[in-house]
C-alpha cells in the first residue's frame, strides 16, 4: 500500500510538471494554429517557414488566459494518474499472489529466458489494459477542456458536470471515445518496447542480466523507438475524443466528422499528417497545408 501511495505522489507530481507540454502538443494534434508561420533554419541550417514551437506557443496561451491556463484539465488528469496507477498495482498484485500459490513457485526459471519475458509482458498488458479501461473516461475529460481553449467554450468547465453532460449526449459510448486505438497503440508499444529490450539483452550484450537490471539500460531507448512508431495510435485515439463532441476543435475546419477511427486514420495518412504533434520544435510548414490564421487572414 505504502508503495502504490509513493507511486501515485510522484505520477502526480510529473503530471502537474508535464501538463503544460501535454496541453500544446494536444492543440497541436488537433490541428490549432493560431500563429503565422516564421522563417527560421532547420536542423542543416537551411531557411524554411516554421509553425511556432512549445515556448511560442505556450506564451500565446498565458497572454490569452494567464500562467493558470496552461493547466486547464488538470484535476481530471491527475484522477486518470492516480486511479490508473492504484488499478495497475492491484492487479500485478493480484498476479503475484497467484503466482505464488501455485505448486512448485519457488523453482524459478531464468528472469532473462524468454518464456520469463513473454509472461512478464503478458500481465503488464493486461495491468495496463485494465488501467486505460477504467481511467479513460477522464482521458476524454481531459483532452475535451483542453480543446476548449479553441473555441473559448466552457462546456466542460468542472469534472463532475462533464461526466453529466457526456452521458446526457453521447451515453455511455461517450466516455470511451477512441479507446481501441489508445489500447491497440499501449499494448503495441508495450511488446515492442520488451522484445527490442529481450533481444539486446540476448544478442547485444554478453552478460546475461536480470529483467530488472534489463529495463534500467534498455528501457530508454526502446521506449522511444516504440513510442516514435505507435504515435499515429495516439494521435488517433486523441482526435476521436475529441470528434463531433460540441466543441469547435472537433469540427471543421480542424476535423472532419469521422464515422471511425479507421476512417480518421485513413484520411490522415492521405493528407501525411500521421505524425502531426510528435514534435514541437523545428516544425516545417506542409505543402499545401491551408490552416486556420491563413483564412483570417485572407478574410
Amino acid at each position: 500500500m505504502a508503495d502504490a501511495a509513493s507511486q501515485v505522489l510522484l505520477g502526480s507530481g510529473l503530471t502537474v510538471l508535464s501538463q503544460p507540454l501535454m496541453y500544446v502538443k494536444v492543440l497541436v494534434q488537433v490541428g490549432y494554429e493560431p500563429l503565422p508561420p516564421t522563417l527560421g533554419r532547420n536542423i542543416f541550417g537551411r531557411q524554411v517557414y516554421q509553425l511556432p514551437g512549445l515556448f511560442a506557443y505556450a506564451k500565446h496561451i498565458v497572454k490569452v488566459d494567464g500562467r493558470a491556463g496552461l493547466f486547464k484539465g488538470l484535476t481530471p488528469r491527475l484522477c486518470s494518474s492516480a486511479i490508473g496507477t492504484v488499478v495497475h498495482s492491484k492487479v500485478l498484485q493480484r498476479y503475484q499472489a497467484t503466482k505464488q500459490a501455485e505448486p512448485g513457485a519457488s523453482k524459478q526459471e531464468p528472469v532473462s529466458s524468454l518464456e520469463q519475458v513473454l509472461k512478464e509482458t503478458s500481465r503488464e498488458m493486461v495491468a495496463r489494459s485494465a488501467a486505460t479501461l477504467i481511467t479513460h473516461p477522464f482521458h476524454v475529460i481531459t483532452l475535451r477542456c483542453m480543446v476548449q481553449f479553441i473555441g473559448r467554450e466552457t462546456k466542460y468547465s468542472g469534472t463532475l458536470s462533464a461526466f453529466t453532460t457526456i452521458y446526457r449526449e453521447e451515453g455511455i459510448l461517450g466516455f470511451f471515445a477512441g479507446l481501441i486505438p489508445r489500447l491497440l497503440g499501449d499494448i503495441l508499444s508495450l511488446w515492442l518496447c520488451n522484445m527490442l529490450a529481450y533481444l539486446i539483452n540476448t544478442y547485444a550484450l554478453e552478460n546475461g542480466v536480470s529483467m530488472a537490471e534489463m529495463k534500467s539500460y534498455s528501457q530508454a531507448v526502446t521506449g522511444f523507438f516504440a513510442s516514435m512508431l505507435t504515435y499515429p495510435f495516439v494521435l488517433v485515439s486523441n482526435l476521436m475524443a475529441v470528434n463531433n463532441c460540441g466543441l469547435a476543435g472537433g469540427l471543421l475546419p480542424y476535423a472532419p466528422t469521422y464515422s471511425s477511427w479507421l476512417d480518421c486514420w485513413s484520411q490522415l495518412h492521405k493528407e501525411g499528417n500521421m505524425s502531426r504533434g510528435n514534435s514541437l520544435f523545428f516544425r516545417k510548414v506542409p505543402a499545401g497545408k491551408r490552416y486556420v490564421w491563413d483564412e483570417r487572414r485572407f478574410r
